[in-house]
Protein backbone atom coordinates (compact mmCIF):
# COMPACT_ATOMS: atom_id res chain seq x y z
CA UNK A 1 0.00 0.00 0.00
CA UNK A 2 1.25 3.49 -0.82
CA UNK A 3 2.40 5.71 1.99
CA UNK A 4 2.07 9.46 2.08
CA UNK A 5 5.66 10.58 2.42
CA UNK A 6 6.99 8.32 5.20
CA UNK A 7 8.56 4.92 4.94
CA UNK A 8 6.36 1.86 5.26
CA UNK A 9 7.09 0.24 8.59
CA UNK A 10 4.77 -2.74 8.22
CA UNK A 11 2.48 -4.52 5.81
CA UNK A 12 -0.95 -5.96 6.49
CA UNK A 13 0.40 -9.49 5.96
CA UNK A 14 3.15 -8.87 8.53
CA UNK A 15 0.54 -7.67 11.02
CA UNK A 16 -1.67 -10.68 10.28
CA UNK A 17 1.25 -13.00 11.00
CA UNK A 18 1.76 -11.28 14.35
CA UNK A 19 -1.98 -11.79 15.03
CA UNK A 20 -1.64 -15.51 14.22
CA UNK A 21 1.38 -15.74 16.53
CA UNK A 22 -0.36 -13.85 19.31
CA UNK A 23 2.23 -11.06 19.22
CA UNK A 24 0.18 -8.20 17.74
CA UNK A 25 -0.20 -5.04 19.80
CA UNK A 26 -3.82 -3.97 19.51
CA UNK A 27 -5.27 -0.83 21.14
CA UNK A 28 -8.54 1.07 20.88
CA UNK A 29 -8.66 4.50 19.27
CA UNK A 30 -9.14 6.04 22.72
CA UNK A 31 -5.96 4.32 23.94
CA UNK A 32 -4.08 5.35 20.79
CA UNK A 33 -4.91 9.00 21.43
CA UNK A 34 -3.05 8.82 24.75
CA UNK A 35 -0.14 6.84 23.29
CA UNK A 36 0.45 9.33 20.47
CA UNK A 37 0.14 12.29 22.85
CA UNK A 38 2.74 10.77 25.19
CA UNK A 39 5.20 9.18 22.74
CA UNK A 40 4.65 10.83 19.36
CA UNK A 41 3.50 9.26 16.06
CA UNK A 42 6.81 7.59 15.15
CA UNK A 43 7.19 5.67 18.39
CA UNK A 44 3.47 4.86 18.37
CA UNK A 45 3.80 3.43 14.83
CA UNK A 46 6.65 1.19 15.99
CA UNK A 47 4.78 0.03 19.09
CA UNK A 48 1.17 -0.44 17.89
CA UNK A 49 0.03 -2.78 15.12
CA UNK A 50 -3.75 -2.28 15.03
CA UNK A 51 -6.11 0.43 16.24
CA UNK A 52 -9.75 -0.54 16.70
CA UNK A 53 -12.55 1.98 16.26
CA UNK A 54 -16.26 1.95 17.03
CA UNK A 55 -19.50 3.82 16.54
CA UNK A 56 -23.08 3.19 17.62
CA UNK A 57 -25.63 5.63 16.33
CA UNK A 58 -28.75 6.18 14.29
CA UNK A 59 -28.07 5.24 10.66
CA UNK A 60 -31.26 5.73 8.71
CA UNK A 61 -29.84 4.46 5.42
CA UNK A 62 -29.86 0.81 6.51
CA UNK A 63 -31.85 -2.28 5.66
CA UNK A 64 -31.78 -5.97 4.79
CA UNK A 65 -32.28 -8.32 1.85
CA UNK A 66 -34.40 -11.35 2.80
CA UNK A 67 -35.11 -14.57 0.94
CA UNK A 68 -38.18 -16.35 2.30
CA UNK A 69 -37.99 -19.54 0.25
CA UNK A 70 -40.66 -20.90 -2.11
CA UNK A 71 -44.06 -21.99 -0.87
CA UNK A 72 -46.13 -24.79 -2.30
CA UNK A 73 -47.88 -23.77 -4.48
CA UNK A 74 -45.35 -20.99 -5.21
CA UNK A 75 -46.04 -17.27 -5.12
CA UNK A 76 -44.48 -14.25 -6.84
CA UNK A 77 -44.76 -11.64 -4.12
CA UNK A 78 -45.69 -8.17 -5.32
CA UNK A 79 -46.60 -6.58 -1.96
CA UNK A 80 -44.90 -7.84 1.17
CA UNK A 81 -45.46 -6.84 4.78
CA UNK A 82 -43.44 -7.86 7.83
CA UNK A 83 -45.25 -7.11 11.09
CA UNK A 84 -47.22 -4.56 9.11
CA UNK A 85 -44.15 -2.88 7.56
CA UNK A 86 -43.88 -2.97 3.79
CA UNK A 87 -40.75 -4.48 2.28
CA UNK A 88 -39.90 -3.83 -1.35
CA UNK A 89 -40.67 -6.95 -3.44
CA UNK A 90 -39.75 -5.84 -6.94
CA UNK A 91 -36.70 -8.12 -6.99
CA UNK A 92 -37.75 -11.72 -7.58
CA UNK A 93 -40.49 -14.06 -6.48
CA UNK A 94 -39.56 -14.41 -2.81
CA UNK A 95 -36.85 -11.80 -2.29
CA UNK A 96 -37.50 -8.51 -0.51
CA UNK A 97 -35.61 -5.53 0.85
CA UNK A 98 -36.84 -3.94 4.06
CA UNK A 99 -35.66 -0.41 4.77
CA UNK A 100 -35.01 0.75 8.31
CA UNK A 101 -37.09 3.94 8.00
CA UNK A 102 -40.22 2.39 6.48
CA UNK A 103 -43.18 3.08 8.83
CA UNK A 104 -45.99 0.69 9.70
CA UNK A 105 -48.96 0.64 7.33
CA UNK A 106 -51.33 0.65 10.32
CA UNK A 107 -52.04 4.36 10.99
CA UNK A 108 -52.55 3.62 14.69
CA UNK A 109 -48.97 2.32 14.85
CA UNK A 110 -47.41 4.45 12.11
CA UNK A 111 -44.01 5.78 13.09
CA UNK A 112 -43.78 3.88 16.37
CA UNK A 113 -42.83 0.56 14.73
CA UNK A 114 -41.05 0.39 11.40
CA UNK A 115 -38.47 -1.48 9.37
CA UNK A 116 -35.74 -0.95 11.96
CA UNK A 117 -37.84 -2.68 14.62
CA UNK A 118 -38.51 -5.64 12.29
CA UNK A 119 -34.76 -6.03 11.74
CA UNK A 120 -34.06 -5.94 15.48
CA UNK A 121 -36.87 -8.43 16.20
CA UNK A 122 -35.45 -10.87 13.64
CA UNK A 123 -31.93 -10.57 15.08
CA UNK A 124 -33.37 -11.16 18.56
CA UNK A 125 -34.75 -14.48 17.33
CA UNK A 126 -38.39 -13.41 17.34
CA UNK A 127 -41.00 -14.63 14.89
CA UNK A 128 -42.32 -12.01 12.49
CA UNK A 129 -45.64 -12.08 10.64
CA UNK A 130 -45.26 -12.29 6.85
CA UNK A 131 -48.21 -11.17 4.73
CA UNK A 132 -47.73 -11.21 0.97
CA UNK A 133 -49.93 -10.41 -2.02
CA UNK A 134 -49.46 -11.41 -5.66
CA UNK A 135 -51.21 -11.09 -9.00
CA UNK A 136 -50.74 -14.79 -9.86
CA UNK A 137 -49.05 -16.33 -12.90
CA UNK A 138 -48.95 -19.77 -14.51
CA UNK A 139 -45.70 -20.59 -12.72
CA UNK A 140 -46.58 -18.71 -9.52
CA UNK A 141 -50.35 -19.32 -9.06
CA UNK A 142 -50.66 -18.44 -5.33
CA UNK A 143 -52.06 -14.96 -4.67
CA UNK A 144 -51.85 -14.64 -0.89
CA UNK A 145 -49.62 -15.82 1.93
CA UNK A 146 -49.94 -15.32 5.67
CA UNK A 147 -47.40 -17.02 7.90
CA UNK A 148 -44.68 -16.52 10.51
CA UNK A 149 -40.96 -16.36 9.75
CA UNK A 150 -37.72 -16.11 11.72
CA UNK A 151 -34.04 -16.03 10.90
CA UNK A 152 -34.00 -19.80 11.37
CA UNK A 153 -36.74 -20.46 8.82
CA UNK A 154 -35.68 -18.17 5.97
CA UNK A 155 -32.78 -18.81 3.62
CA UNK A 156 -30.84 -15.54 3.73
CA UNK A 157 -30.96 -12.37 5.76
CA UNK A 158 -28.23 -10.03 4.61
CA UNK A 159 -27.95 -6.58 6.15
CA UNK A 160 -26.94 -4.15 3.39
CA UNK A 161 -26.68 -0.55 4.52
CA UNK A 162 -26.30 1.99 1.71
CA UNK A 163 -24.92 4.79 3.91
CA UNK A 164 -23.32 4.28 7.34
CA UNK A 165 -20.49 5.69 9.47
CA UNK A 166 -20.59 9.33 8.33
CA UNK A 167 -17.18 10.99 8.54
CA UNK A 168 -18.06 13.68 11.05
CA UNK A 169 -21.57 15.12 11.18
CA UNK A 170 -23.51 18.29 11.85
CA UNK A 171 -24.43 19.52 15.32
CA UNK A 172 -28.08 20.61 15.46
CA UNK A 173 -29.79 23.61 17.07
CA UNK A 174 -33.10 25.40 16.53
CA UNK A 175 -33.36 29.20 16.39
CA UNK A 176 -37.13 29.35 15.86
CA UNK A 177 -39.96 29.82 18.32
CA UNK A 178 -41.34 26.32 17.74
CA UNK A 179 -40.15 22.85 18.74
CA UNK A 180 -38.79 20.90 15.76
CA UNK A 181 -38.89 17.12 15.35
CA UNK A 182 -36.02 15.97 13.16
CA UNK A 183 -33.63 13.09 12.40
CA UNK A 184 -31.36 14.89 14.88
CA UNK A 185 -33.97 14.37 17.58
CA UNK A 186 -36.25 16.92 19.23
CA UNK A 187 -34.84 20.45 18.96
CA UNK A 188 -36.19 22.92 21.49
CA UNK A 189 -37.00 26.51 20.46
CA UNK A 190 -34.70 29.51 20.89
CA UNK A 191 -31.50 27.45 21.05
CA UNK A 192 -32.95 25.42 23.90
CA UNK A 193 -30.69 22.40 23.30
CA UNK A 194 -27.95 20.99 21.10
CA UNK A 195 -27.81 17.46 19.68
CA UNK A 196 -24.93 15.68 17.95
CA UNK A 197 -24.27 12.22 16.55
CA UNK A 198 -20.66 11.07 16.34
CA UNK A 199 -18.31 8.90 18.33
CA UNK A 200 -15.60 11.55 17.92
CA UNK A 201 -12.10 10.13 18.41
CA UNK A 202 -13.52 6.58 18.28
CA UNK A 203 -15.26 7.09 14.93
CA UNK A 204 -13.84 4.88 12.12
CA UNK A 205 -13.49 7.38 9.27
CA UNK A 206 -12.09 10.10 11.54
CA UNK A 207 -9.19 7.76 12.36
CA UNK A 208 -8.41 7.15 8.68
CA UNK A 209 -9.49 10.47 7.18
CA UNK A 210 -7.87 9.91 3.78
CA UNK A 211 -8.97 6.25 3.46
CA UNK A 212 -5.39 4.88 3.47
CA UNK A 213 -6.42 1.53 4.95
CA UNK A 214 -10.23 1.48 4.64
CA UNK A 215 -11.61 0.43 1.26
CA UNK A 216 -13.63 -2.06 -0.73
CA UNK A 217 -13.40 -5.48 0.89
CA UNK A 218 -12.21 -4.31 4.32
CA UNK A 219 -13.35 -6.78 6.99
CA UNK A 220 -15.18 -5.05 9.86
CA UNK A 221 -17.28 -5.53 12.99
CA UNK A 222 -20.96 -5.09 12.07
CA UNK A 223 -23.64 -5.49 14.74
CA UNK A 224 -21.62 -8.11 16.63
CA UNK A 225 -20.72 -10.15 13.53
CA UNK A 226 -18.10 -10.13 10.82
CA UNK A 227 -19.03 -7.74 8.04
CA UNK A 228 -17.46 -6.08 5.03
CA UNK A 229 -17.21 -2.71 3.34
CA UNK A 230 -18.95 -2.98 -0.04
CA UNK A 231 -17.68 0.42 -1.17
CA UNK A 232 -18.29 4.09 -0.61
CA UNK A 233 -21.74 4.87 0.75
CA UNK A 234 -24.33 7.09 -0.87
CA UNK A 235 -23.64 10.83 -0.49
CA UNK A 236 -19.92 10.04 -0.10
CA UNK A 237 -18.06 13.32 -0.40
CA UNK A 238 -14.43 14.34 0.04
CA UNK A 239 -14.60 18.04 -0.76
CA UNK A 240 -15.35 19.35 2.74
CA UNK A 241 -13.08 21.83 4.49
CA UNK A 242 -10.62 20.10 6.84
CA UNK A 243 -9.09 20.98 10.21
CA UNK A 244 -6.32 18.87 11.71
CA UNK A 245 -6.71 16.59 8.69
CA UNK A 246 -10.38 15.74 9.24
CA UNK A 247 -13.50 17.22 7.59
CA UNK A 248 -15.51 19.69 9.64
CA UNK A 249 -18.82 18.65 8.03
CA UNK A 250 -20.48 15.42 6.76
CA UNK A 251 -18.12 13.85 4.21
CA UNK A 252 -17.13 10.23 3.59
CA UNK A 253 -19.60 7.38 4.05
CA UNK A 254 -19.54 3.59 3.80
CA UNK A 255 -21.78 0.92 2.30
CA UNK A 256 -21.73 -2.12 4.59
CA UNK A 257 -22.95 -5.73 4.55
CA UNK A 258 -23.16 -8.56 7.04
CA UNK A 259 -25.01 -11.77 7.84
CA UNK A 260 -27.94 -11.03 10.16
CA UNK A 261 -28.01 -14.66 11.30
CA UNK A 262 -24.66 -14.11 13.02
CA UNK A 263 -25.43 -10.73 14.58
CA UNK A 264 -25.75 -9.90 18.27
CA UNK A 265 -28.87 -7.93 19.31
CA UNK A 266 -26.71 -6.00 21.77
CA UNK A 267 -25.26 -4.04 18.85
CA UNK A 268 -28.43 -3.19 16.92
CA UNK A 269 -31.53 -1.24 17.98
CA UNK A 270 -34.74 -0.27 16.26
CA UNK A 271 -35.78 3.20 17.34
CA UNK A 272 -38.15 6.02 16.50
CA UNK A 273 -37.28 9.70 16.48
CA UNK A 274 -40.42 11.43 17.85
CA UNK A 275 -42.69 12.67 15.00
CA UNK A 276 -39.93 11.94 12.48
CA UNK A 277 -39.97 8.19 12.11
CA UNK A 278 -38.07 4.93 12.53
CA UNK A 279 -34.30 4.61 12.38
CA UNK A 280 -31.81 1.85 13.05
CA UNK A 281 -29.01 2.11 15.56
CA UNK A 282 -26.07 0.25 14.02
CA UNK A 283 -22.90 -0.80 15.80
CA UNK A 284 -19.84 -0.79 13.54
CA UNK A 285 -16.13 -1.10 14.25
CA UNK A 286 -13.24 -0.98 11.81
CA UNK A 287 -9.66 -2.10 12.49
CA UNK A 288 -6.97 0.24 11.23
CA UNK A 289 -3.54 -1.31 10.59
CA UNK A 290 -0.77 1.04 11.71
CA UNK A 291 1.47 0.81 8.63
CA UNK A 292 3.40 4.02 9.06
CA UNK A 293 3.82 7.22 11.03
CA UNK A 294 1.11 9.08 9.11
CA UNK A 295 -1.52 6.50 10.03
CA UNK A 296 -0.34 6.51 13.64
CA UNK A 297 -0.77 10.29 13.74
CA UNK A 298 -4.28 10.04 12.25
CA UNK A 299 -5.39 7.42 14.77
CA UNK A 300 -4.04 9.60 17.58
CA UNK A 301 -6.58 12.35 16.97
CA UNK A 302 -8.47 13.55 20.04
CA UNK A 303 -12.00 14.82 20.60
CA UNK A 304 -10.55 18.29 21.09
CA UNK A 305 -8.92 18.15 17.63
CA UNK A 306 -12.12 17.21 15.80
CA UNK A 307 -13.92 20.39 14.76
CA UNK A 308 -17.62 20.25 13.85
CA UNK A 309 -20.20 22.83 12.85
CA UNK A 310 -23.33 23.85 14.72
CA UNK A 311 -26.14 24.11 12.17
CA UNK A 312 -29.48 25.91 12.53
CA UNK A 313 -32.17 23.36 11.65
CA UNK A 314 -34.77 26.08 12.06
CA UNK A 315 -34.11 27.07 8.46
CA UNK A 316 -36.15 24.67 6.27
CA UNK A 317 -33.67 24.42 3.43
CA UNK A 318 -30.86 22.23 2.18
CA UNK A 319 -28.23 24.84 2.95
CA UNK A 320 -28.65 25.79 6.60
CA UNK A 321 -26.66 28.54 8.31
CA UNK A 322 -23.63 27.71 10.45
CA UNK A 323 -24.07 29.17 13.93
CA UNK A 324 -20.54 28.44 15.16
CA UNK A 325 -17.83 25.80 15.29
CA UNK A 326 -17.15 23.55 18.24
CA UNK A 327 -15.37 20.26 18.98
CA UNK A 328 -16.33 16.93 20.53
CA UNK A 329 -14.52 17.61 23.79
CA UNK A 330 -16.72 20.63 24.35
CA UNK A 331 -19.84 18.75 23.26
CA UNK A 332 -19.09 15.83 25.57
CA UNK A 333 -18.84 18.26 28.49
CA UNK A 334 -22.64 18.52 28.23
CA UNK A 335 -22.90 22.16 27.25
CA UNK A 336 -21.70 24.72 24.71
CA UNK A 337 -22.01 28.48 24.48
CA UNK A 338 -24.25 30.04 21.83
CA UNK A 339 -24.79 33.81 21.66
CA UNK A 340 -23.55 34.17 25.22
CA UNK A 341 -25.92 31.49 26.52
CA UNK A 342 -24.95 28.11 27.98
CA UNK A 343 -26.88 25.50 26.01
CA UNK A 344 -27.16 21.84 27.09
CA UNK A 345 -25.68 19.36 24.60
CA UNK A 346 -26.69 15.70 24.34
CA UNK A 347 -25.52 12.87 22.06
CA UNK A 348 -27.79 10.83 19.82
CA UNK A 349 -25.10 8.16 19.59
CA UNK A 350 -23.71 6.10 22.46
CA UNK A 351 -20.04 6.70 23.29
CA UNK A 352 -20.16 3.89 25.86
CA UNK A 353 -21.44 1.41 23.28
CA UNK A 354 -18.92 2.66 20.68
CA UNK A 355 -16.08 2.02 23.12
CA UNK A 356 -17.48 -1.42 23.86
CA UNK A 357 -17.46 -2.20 20.12
CA UNK A 358 -13.82 -1.09 19.85
CA UNK A 359 -12.95 -3.25 22.89
CA UNK A 360 -14.84 -6.26 21.48
CA UNK A 361 -13.09 -5.99 18.11
CA UNK A 362 -9.78 -5.66 19.93
CA UNK A 363 -10.44 -8.92 21.79
CA UNK A 364 -11.32 -10.72 18.53
CA UNK A 365 -8.00 -9.70 17.02
CA UNK A 366 -5.99 -10.53 20.14
CA UNK A 367 -7.52 -14.02 20.23
CA UNK A 368 -6.59 -14.56 16.58
CA UNK A 369 -10.26 -14.82 15.53
CA UNK A 370 -10.14 -11.80 13.24
CA UNK A 371 -7.53 -11.08 10.57
CA UNK A 372 -7.14 -7.86 8.63
CA UNK A 373 -7.87 -7.60 4.91
CA UNK A 374 -6.11 -5.62 2.23
CA UNK A 375 -8.68 -3.46 0.40
CA UNK A 376 -9.16 -4.55 -3.19
CA UNK A 377 -9.88 -0.94 -4.12
CA UNK A 378 -9.50 2.38 -2.35
CA UNK A 379 -12.52 4.58 -1.70
CA UNK A 380 -12.93 7.59 -3.99
CA UNK A 381 -10.73 10.48 -2.90
CA UNK A 382 -12.43 12.99 -5.18
CA UNK A 383 -16.17 12.93 -4.81
CA UNK A 384 -18.91 15.46 -4.22
CA UNK A 385 -22.66 15.30 -3.65
CA UNK A 386 -25.09 17.02 -5.98
CA UNK A 387 -28.43 18.53 -5.04
CA UNK A 388 -31.64 17.31 -6.60
CA UNK A 389 -32.63 19.64 -9.41
CA UNK A 390 -36.33 20.42 -9.22
CA UNK A 391 -37.48 21.17 -12.74
CA UNK A 392 -40.78 22.56 -11.49
CA UNK A 393 -39.67 24.72 -8.57
CA UNK A 394 -41.82 25.43 -5.56
CA UNK A 395 -43.79 28.65 -5.32
CA UNK A 396 -42.26 30.85 -2.63
CA UNK A 397 -44.15 32.86 -0.05
CA UNK A 398 -42.77 36.12 -1.47
CA UNK A 399 -44.53 35.30 -4.77
CA UNK A 400 -47.99 35.25 -3.20
CA UNK A 401 -50.39 38.05 -4.07
CA UNK A 402 -50.00 40.42 -1.17
CA UNK A 403 -52.59 42.66 0.40
CA UNK A 404 -51.88 45.62 2.68
CA UNK A 405 -51.20 44.13 6.10
CA UNK A 406 -53.19 45.40 9.06
CA UNK A 407 -50.98 45.79 12.12
CA UNK A 408 -51.27 47.09 15.65
CA UNK A 409 -48.93 48.11 18.47
CA UNK A 410 -48.59 46.97 22.05
CA UNK A 411 -49.80 50.36 23.34
CA UNK A 412 -53.02 50.37 21.26
CA UNK A 413 -56.39 50.29 22.97
CA UNK A 414 -58.29 47.00 22.79
CA UNK A 415 -61.36 48.75 21.43
CA UNK A 416 -59.32 50.17 18.54
CA UNK A 417 -57.87 46.74 17.81
CA UNK A 418 -61.36 45.18 17.83
CA UNK A 419 -62.59 47.91 15.46
CA UNK A 420 -59.73 47.17 13.05
CA UNK A 421 -60.76 43.53 12.98
CA UNK A 422 -64.40 44.34 12.29
CA UNK A 423 -63.68 47.02 9.68
CA UNK A 424 -61.25 44.78 7.78
CA UNK A 425 -63.13 41.50 8.30
CA UNK A 426 -60.06 39.74 9.78
CA UNK A 427 -59.55 37.43 12.74
CA UNK A 428 -55.91 38.14 13.65
CA UNK A 429 -53.58 41.13 13.72
CA UNK A 430 -49.77 41.07 14.11
CA UNK A 431 -48.42 43.22 16.93
CA UNK A 432 -45.27 45.15 15.97
CA UNK A 433 -42.88 47.65 17.53
CA UNK A 434 -41.98 51.09 16.15
CA UNK A 435 -39.57 49.48 13.62
CA UNK A 436 -42.21 47.11 12.28
CA UNK A 437 -40.59 44.08 13.95
CA UNK A 438 -43.03 41.36 14.98
CA UNK A 439 -43.59 41.18 18.76
CA UNK A 440 -46.75 39.08 18.93
CA UNK A 441 -50.17 38.40 17.49
CA UNK A 442 -53.73 38.89 18.71
CA UNK A 443 -56.88 37.12 17.53
CA UNK A 444 -60.56 37.90 17.77
CA UNK A 445 -60.85 35.14 20.35
CA UNK A 446 -58.14 36.87 22.43
CA UNK A 447 -60.20 40.09 22.34
CA UNK A 448 -63.38 38.29 23.42
CA UNK A 449 -61.52 36.53 26.22
CA UNK A 450 -60.00 39.83 27.40
CA UNK A 451 -63.44 41.43 27.60
CA UNK A 452 -64.75 38.48 29.61
CA UNK A 453 -61.79 38.70 32.01
CA UNK A 454 -61.82 42.47 32.29
CA UNK A 455 -58.39 42.95 30.72
CA UNK A 456 -57.70 46.18 28.86
CA UNK A 457 -54.06 46.14 27.76
CA UNK A 458 -53.05 44.52 24.49
CA UNK A 459 -49.64 43.50 25.85
CA UNK A 460 -51.40 41.33 28.46
CA UNK A 461 -53.36 39.23 25.99
CA UNK A 462 -51.22 38.96 22.85
CA UNK A 463 -49.40 35.74 21.98
CA UNK A 464 -45.67 36.46 22.03
CA UNK A 465 -44.43 33.19 20.52
CA UNK A 466 -45.70 33.49 16.98
CA UNK A 467 -45.56 30.84 14.29
CA UNK A 468 -44.49 32.70 11.15
CA UNK A 469 -43.93 32.26 7.43
CA UNK A 470 -40.75 33.65 5.91
CA UNK A 471 -40.56 35.28 2.50
CA UNK A 472 -38.00 32.79 1.19
CA UNK A 473 -39.94 29.66 2.19
CA UNK A 474 -41.85 27.40 -0.20
CA UNK A 475 -45.61 27.69 0.09
CA UNK A 476 -46.03 23.95 0.64
CA UNK A 477 -43.74 24.16 3.71
CA UNK A 478 -45.95 26.90 5.12
CA UNK A 479 -49.08 24.89 4.31
CA UNK A 480 -47.69 22.00 6.36
CA UNK A 481 -47.00 24.40 9.24
CA UNK A 482 -50.58 25.71 9.16
CA UNK A 483 -51.88 22.14 9.26
CA UNK A 484 -49.41 21.12 11.98
CA UNK A 485 -50.51 23.84 14.38
CA UNK A 486 -54.16 23.93 13.25
CA UNK A 487 -54.12 27.69 12.74
CA UNK A 488 -55.83 29.81 10.11
CA UNK A 489 -52.95 32.06 9.07
CA UNK A 490 -49.37 33.17 9.63
CA UNK A 491 -47.63 36.56 9.58
CA UNK A 492 -45.10 36.82 6.74
CA UNK A 493 -41.76 38.22 7.94
CA UNK A 494 -38.44 39.12 6.31
CA UNK A 495 -34.94 38.25 7.54
CA UNK A 496 -35.13 41.05 10.14
CA UNK A 497 -38.49 39.71 11.41
CA UNK A 498 -40.39 42.72 10.05
CA UNK A 499 -43.99 41.99 9.12
CA UNK A 500 -44.63 41.99 5.38
CA UNK A 501 -48.07 40.44 5.20
CA UNK A 502 -50.36 37.61 6.21
CA UNK A 503 -50.79 34.24 4.53
CA UNK A 504 -53.94 32.28 5.31
CA UNK A 505 -55.09 28.75 4.69
CA UNK A 506 -57.62 30.20 2.23
CA UNK A 507 -54.84 31.95 0.29
CA UNK A 508 -52.97 28.67 -0.10
CA UNK A 509 -56.13 26.77 -1.07
CA UNK A 510 -56.89 29.32 -3.80
CA UNK A 511 -53.32 29.07 -5.07
CA UNK A 512 -53.45 25.28 -5.19
CA UNK A 513 -56.73 25.50 -7.11
CA UNK A 514 -55.20 27.84 -9.71
CA UNK A 515 -52.13 25.65 -10.10
CA UNK A 516 -54.15 22.45 -10.39
CA UNK A 517 -56.18 23.96 -13.25
CA UNK A 518 -52.94 24.37 -15.20
CA UNK A 519 -52.15 20.71 -14.71
CA UNK A 520 -49.21 21.43 -12.46
CA UNK A 521 -48.54 21.10 -8.78
CA UNK A 522 -46.84 23.07 -6.10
Amino acid sequence: MDSTGCGILKTIEEINQKIRDGDAVVVTAAEMTRIVAENGPMDAAKEVDVVTTGTFGAMCSSGAFLNFGHSDPPIKMSRTYLNGVEAYSGLAAVDAYIGATQPNRDPDIGLDYGGSHVIEDLIRGKEVELVAEAYGTDCYPLKNVETLISLETINQAVMVNPRNCYQNYAVAVNSTEETLYTYMGTLLPNYGNVTYSSAGELSPLLNDPYFQTIGVGTRIFLCGAEGYIVGEGTQHSTEAERRNGVPVSPSGTLMLKGNMKEMDPEYVRGATMPRYGPTLYVGAGIPIPVLNEDIAASTGISDEDIVCRVIDYGVPGRSRPVIKETNYKELRSGKIEINGMEVPASPLSSIRRALKIAEELKSWIERGDFLLTEPVKRLPSRSATRPLEIRRPSIMVRELESKPVIITHQEDDLKDVARKMVDNNINHIPVVDSEGVLRGIVTSWDIADAVARGKRKLRDIMTRKVVVARENEPVDVVARRIDKYNISGLPIVDDENRVKGIVTAEDISRLIGKVDKRGESI
